[in-house]
């Protein structure tokens, strides 16, 4: 979960405003100090904090009440819309244009987290259908070439590098003229503080050698409120038309590097969140608060499904709608859920259910999928198309293949019971189609 400390104190506070007998100017106040106080604990400047607590005070006690809505309903509201101007108000698109080089240039100090994200980049666009490439123009890290070639491979992507090379400007020219025909190219220089001034001129050479598209520059989410002063330097030096907050995954410092970076009015466009090569995300200021909050994030949660959706006929659905729903039907499921992330993450773009599961519980659910999945693998095809031939001797067999205990398959085959009587129940039903993690073509 994004900023997991964070979020969980500012949605208890809204719990307790939700829970409140009465919504008063005493109850409105006590929000008021319990929202400073988590974001004082996430490292937001305390100018910023001050500023925005008056707003919400101001505004949850002043403004008129628009037609049908209760004080609690506005109360949240305004909450949600000042955190979200907090963050920088409307979302700013990466745009590629297609058919043409697009090279994005990728600056960072070191540390950041750039190379992995200069990756993550790749996969993102790659994702997109866009043809990608990858070029490291790192010549001062040790290991720098070895790290992105090694991302480069395990996603699929070309790779452009030269070993022993020391002229990091020379390695950008040939690497962007040797990727002339692809789409996306994304240039991965040197990690570089601001107090560096050679490597600082340097990345300004390789601007101007390469021309790039667009500088995205990689700011580490846990440096907390430096955040600020690394981005207007960066800025000052080149044209950063993106920035990537890394590292938001449940460090509480983070919201002090999204608040300075959005105070200086450089674009936030995308956040990692976690270390996996598809933990990135476009950053959406309405979305991303609401998921703080515990409201849940409904368009995130839709991309995913779509993203992660298998095309099944009709005929199969009305198949398994009738009954005719097989253990393969039911891997198939596993295997749609897990394409969306992890759990924990589908879970927090839910509305309510962000905080109210305890992490070993949903963590216990992830590994029973798993599990389930080896289980089903160590069947045979007859096994998963009729699971009622799975007899004592068959389920040992199972158990045995896979690893897993007797308990488990039996546990994996009434779980299967449950599925198939519930969608024979739900016969015809629209609302269910629409909740199925697949599209109906």
């Amino acid at each position: 979960m994004v900023l997991e400390n964070l979020g969980s104190n500012l949605y208890n506070a809204i719990q307790k405003l939700v829970k409140a007998p009465v919504v008063d100017e005493a109850t409105v106040k006590e929000l008021v100090r319990d929202f400073q106080r988590a974001l004082l604990q996430a490292d937001v400047n305390v100018a910023l904090v001050m500023e925005l607590s008056q707003n919400i005070q101001k505004k949850a006690l002043e403004e008129k009440l628009p037609p049908g809505i209760s004080r609690r309903e506005h109360i949240v509201k305004v909450i949600h819309d000042e955190l979200t101007h907090f963050v920088g108000d409307k979302p700013q698109e990466l745009k590629i244009v297609a058919g043409k080089q697009n090279v994005l240039m990728m600056v960072g100090i070191q540390g950041s987290g750039k190379t992995t994200h200069s990756a993550k980049l790749a996969k993102y666009f790659q994702k997109r259908g866009f043809k990608v490439g990858l070029i490291c123009a790192d010549t001062f890290r040790p290991g720098a070439y070895n790290q992105l070639k090694q991302l480069a491979e395990s996603i699929n992507v070309p790779f452009y590098g030269e070993p022993d090379a020391k002229d990091a400007v020379a390695v950008s020219r040939r690497g962007v003229a040797h990727f002339k025909d692809r789409e996306v190219v994304i240039l991965d220089t040197s990690g570089r503080h601001k107090e560096e001034t050679g490597l600082i001129a340097e990345m300004q050479q390789i601007e101007k050698a390469v021309n790039p598209h667009e500088v995205i520059l990689v700011l580490d989410g846990t440096i907390g409120q430096q955040a600020s002063a690394q981005a207007t330097a960066f800025k000052e030096a080149t044209k950063v038309g993106s920035i990537i907050v890394s590292k938001l995954d449940g460090t509480a410092r983070g919201g002090g590097a999204l608040s300075g970076v959005a105070a200086t009015g450089a674009p936030i466009k995308f956040i990692g969140t976690g270390e996996k090569i598809e933990d990135l995300e476009v950053f959406v200021p309405s979305r991303f608060i609401g998921r703080l909050l515990g409201m849940g994030d409904i368009e995130g949660l839709v991309a995913k499904v779509k993203e992660a959706e298998t095309p099944v006929s009709e005929k199969d659905i009305a198949a398994m709608m009738s009954g005719k729903f097989s253990l393969q039907d039911m891997y198939n499921q596993f295997e749609a859920m897990q394409n969306m992330g992890p759990l924990q993450k589908v879970l927090g773009m839910i509305p309510g259910f962000s905080y109210q599961l305890p992490t070993d519980e949903v963590e216990n659910a992830e590994e029973r999928l798993k599990n389930w999945k080896v289980i089903i693998q160590s069947m045979t095809q007859e096994e998963k198309e009729d699971p009622k031939v799975l007899n004592r001797s068959r389920i040992q067999r199972v158990a045995r293949g896979s690893g897993r205990d007797e308990r488990e398959v039996r546990e994996l085959i009434k779980q299967y019971n449950t599925m198939r009587k519930m969608l024979k129940q739900m016969k015809g039903s629209r609302r269910m189609r629409r909740q199925m993690p697949f599209k109906i073509q």
